[in-house]
């Protein structure tokens, strides 16, 4: 993937221009994004955003690869807790869950749903696999690594450089409780 492409939330209003290609897509296990989306899914009208596999699929993009075309002024953060140091950043307009934001990085994990299902970016991994009781329903179709393995910080820390070690900061106002 190359170039430009506009996403959005559900209904429209609230819309993000992402340049060039990811730094990488996949599916994650973790508990904490697995609890995460089960608990946004229920704001209203909210839609599900875990995989068949209960997996949270994103596509990593630096910071100063997206843009906010309309919107900003729907988008709240969610966190699991007061003192999570990621957070979830919800289109409040339709309650599309847009990505996730660690606590100083580089990056943004933008959920796959955003895209229009023909350009969707495929998965390349599922991480934190670990993290299920028993993960021997997953297929083999992309590898389902245990934990983030050396390659995915590589490829993170790659982007990092390339931007000059900076880290752009995102102001959201507002807050969405699930």
């Amino acid at each position: 993937m190359s170039g430009t492409m506009t996403i959005g939330c559900n209904c429209g209003r609230t819309r993000l221009e992402v340049r060039g290609a990811p730094i990488l897509v996949s599916e994650c296990l973790c508990n904490s994004c697995r609890s995460a989306a089960g608990r946004l899914a229920k704001l209203p009208g909210a839609r599900p955003m875990l995989t068949c596999h209960e997996a949270t699929p994103s596509a990593e993009y630096r910071k100063d690869r997206i843009a906010i075309l309309s919107g900003a002024e729907h988008l709240s953060e969610f966190r699991l807790s007061d003192k999570a140091g990621s957070r979830r950043v919800v289109a409040t307009c339709c309650n599309t869950p847009v990505f996730l934001e660690m606590k100083g990085a580089h990056w943004l994990s933008l959920y796959l749903h955003l895209w229009p299902e023909q350009a969707r970016p495929k998965a390349q991994m599922r991480t934190m696999v670990g993290d299920l009781n028993d993960a021997s329903g997953l297929p083999d179709d992309i590898p389902n690594l245990k934990t983030h393995t050396i390659s995915f910080y590589a490829k993170l820390l790659g982007a990092w450089i390339a931007m000059g070690f900076r880290v752009p900061k995102l102001n959201i106002a507002t807050k969405v409780e699930a």
